[in-house]
């Protein structure tokens, strides 16, 4: 059975991820920081016959992280799922705000990323890091949000190059804002019910996961 990890599958576009490829013959690996949600989706994969198994890690801490790379052992994709935002003007940004969404975004990215790759390496999988189109232009109240973005694109399309060579890959996915959890404690989206459910961009992702550069579903 091939294996997947995901950070940040205890909700949103994470979830809709675990559940697509846990439905295609996958053993899920959840990881992310909360307990109670990564055990909500274990059980409800185990309960339409999937297997999936829960990883508590916190990308922020690289000790966390070491511990649920040595619990995973082995991997076939791995999925930076794993962010957070921060919105509004400049001015308004507090240190916490900018170190918390650089440390989740930038260093958990990076950091996931390297400890995955050992595995990824031997499986000769893929990685993919998912951007969103902050990562492609700025947005207005989002200049940090963006900055971390533009980061990941940044480290993705170096790793591309850094392994031309190698027989596993690394792929870029961009998408624009779901109607997600993600926008629970901000004003930022005035009605997040408009826009697209994670589930169609989690099926988009799963059908295109074969390698390549991109993956594209907004731009």
């Amino acid at each position: 059975m091939p294996t997947v990890a995901i950070t940040g599958a205890g909700t949103g576009l994470g979830r809709a991820l675990a559940f697509e490829y846990a439905n295609n013959g996958y053993k899920v690996f959840l990881l992310g920081r909360r307990n109670d949600p990564l055990q909500v989706v274990q059980y409800q994969i185990l309960e339409n016959g999937g297997d999936a198994e829960v990883v508590l890690c916190d990308v922020r801490e690289i000790a966390s992280i070491q511990i649920a790379f040595q619990r995973i052992g082995k991997l076939d994709v791995f999925i930076s799922n794993a962010g957070i935002g921060t919105f509004g003007p400049l001015d308004d940004y507090r240190v916490d705000d900018i170190e918390k969404t650089l440390n989740t975004n930038v260093k958990g990215t990076i950091l996931t990323v390297q400890h995955a790759l050992p595995l990824i390496r031997e499986s000769k999988g893929r990685i993919l890091t998912i951007i969103s189109t902050a990562g492609l232009h700025g947005k207005v109240n989002e200049s940090v949000y963006c900055a971390s973005k533009f980061a990941v694109r940044g480290f993705t399309e170096a790793l591309q190059q850094e392994w031309e060579k190698e027989d596993f890959s690394i792929t870029a996915v961009y998408m624009g804002g779901m109607n997600t959890p993600f926008w629970d404690k901000s004003e930022h989206v005035k009605d997040p019910t408009r826009l697209k459910g994670p589930e169609v961009v989690a099926q988009q992702i799963f059908a295109e996961d074969d390698g390549r550069k991109e993956i594209v579903i907004d731009r």
